[in-house]
């Protein structure tokens, strides 16, 4: 079972996180600030615009239309057709190309006497409060008039005219070109703007702002993700590396001392063992020959010390492994004597091999290392291939690389790891340290040995050396 790495920048990343979502909000209430901050700006601006284009209507109203017509009849009746038309024609050239909506004008009792549409003229009821305090105090004030929320504004790219409309009140006065000592308050002047065009060019610059905030706050957050993941991605490497390393100097330390009593106890055994052997089979040809009735007992006698004497060489190969003598070595040719001495078991079970790849594949090792490496290794292929089966060992020039593919059961998938441990075995009879004992040849020659299965279920050997 695999043990979960822990990712020691989770805490990071979830604050990266939360540093994208305060940025992004913090964007926003920025660009939400920054927009109704030029709003107001543009608002002012169209005041200080609406107010000059008043006082330029009160100068023109009364330069060219109240002193010429008090010289002219004596007094002003906008009910005369010829001083209605001379009013008229002074304001619309006074406020062509300003988009200006409407027009009025209202005495001191708040009656329309004046108006761009003539439908509203003698009206009483139109005069709201703005209107009448203009008539007492004199003051101008501004109203802006939407038909459309912040919100949807938002949301409409293109605003449709009159959408948001700048009315503003301002009162006419008399100049003192009559030698007035003060300016009084001739009537009421009202007139309306269709300021939509520029609304429209405030939710733009909003959306810019928007926009420019959220793509360099997605940015800064992209790299600086980057960055933590491939931190995080190194660290976990690096604990993976270190925890590897410390089971591979625990297990070494385990296996060094099991391999020192090991070698002891094979040591003591080896000499009085080759004795039992070299005896029973003395004792077991002589009883062939006499045709003895113990000869059955005494055969089992020596091929029972023979396979203990097999499995005590192997304790000590494993325990004292032998220094390779490097030198070139040919791994085809070796292979190809390994199947030589094998031959007979391949005949007998029906066993198909096929070699693919260069004839000659050259390596620095030991040949009498190697070559009971590669036997170990075919000869576990062909006691795992059933009989009628197929063994493929295909060579790679590159690396170089040798593969050997069986038909048979293959590895269990999550024991993969345990083959090469010495002692594990999965077979009845077996000490274990087959693979052990290849794995520290191959290991002992620079090269690796890795155990898979391949894509139609059988085992897969995979035996990769170093460049030469």
């Amino acid at each position: 079972m695999q043990t979960k790495i822990a990712r020691p920048f989770q805490l990071v990343k979830f604050l990266s996180w939360s540093s994208l979502l305060l940025i992004l909000g913090s964007s926003l209430v920025l660009s939400a600030f920054m927009a109704n901050y030029a709003r107001e700006i543009v608002l002012k601006k169209n005041h200080e615009f609406a107010l000059l284009l008043a006082e330029n209507l009160n100068h023109q109203i009364y330069q060219r239309f109240t002193l010429p017509t008090i010289l002219g009849f004596g007094r002003i009746e906008l009910k005369q057709k010829a001083q209605y038309e001379r009013l008229e024609q002074v304001v619309r050239s006074t406020i062509h190309s300003f988009h200006v909506l409407d027009v009025r004008i209202y005495d001191n009792e708040g009656i329309v006497s004046y108006a761009t549409d003539k439908e509203l003229l003698g009206q009483k009821g139109l005069a709201d409060r703005a209107v009448f305090k203009a008539i007492t105090s004199g003051e101008y004030s501004f109203n802006l008039q939407k038909r459309i929320s912040n919100w949807k504004a938002m949301f409409s790219f293109k605003l449709e005219s009159e959408s948001v409309v700048l009315r503003t009140v301002y009162p006419l006065r008399a100049e003192r070109t009559l030698g007035l000592r003060d300016e009084p308050i001739m009537g009421i002047l009202e007139f309306t703007q269709d300021i939509s065009s520029d609304y429209e060019n405030i939710v733009h610059f909003q959306w810019l702002i928007i926009m420019v905030s959220f793509t360099s706050s997605l940015i800064l957050f992209l790299l600086l993700f980057m960055i933590i993941r491939r931190a995080d991605r190194m660290l976990a490497e690096r604990v993976r590396e270190k925890e590897k390393l410390e089971k591979e100097l625990h297990q070494n330390e385990k296996l060094a001392s099991m391999g020192r009593m090991v070698a002891s106890i094979a040591h003591e055994i080896r000499n009085p063992l080759g004795i039992i052997r070299s005896s029973s089979e003395l004792l077991f040809k002589r009883a062939q020959k006499e045709d003895s009735p113990h000869s059955r007992l005494l055969e089992a006698i020596f091929q029972e010390s023979r396979r203990l004497s097999q499995t005590v060489n192997d304790f000590l190969d494993y325990a004292r492994p032998r220094q390779p003598k490097m030198e070139d070595v040919d791994i085809a040719r070796v292979i190809d004597e390994a199947l030589a001495f094998l031959h007979t078991e391949v005949k007998r079970k029906n066993v198909s091999v096929e070699k693919t790849g260069p004839e000659k594949v050259l390596v620095k090792g030991d040949k009498d290392l190697l070559y009971r490496a590669f036997y170990n290794l075919l000869s576990n292929a062909l006691q795992a291939v059933p009989s009628g089966g197929w063994i493929k060992i295909i060579f790679h020039e590159k690396g170089p690389v040798v593969e050997i593919l069986d038909s048979g059961p293959g590895f269990e998938p999550g024991m993969i790891e345990k083959y090469l441990e010495p002692f594990y075995t999965t077979k009845d009879t077996g000490t274990g340290l087959g693979l052990a004992i290849v794995n520290n040849i191959i290991s002992s020659h620079g090269a690796k040995l890795t155990l898979e299965n391949h894509e139609q279920g059988g085992a897969k050997v995979k035996v990769s050396f170093a460049a030469r």
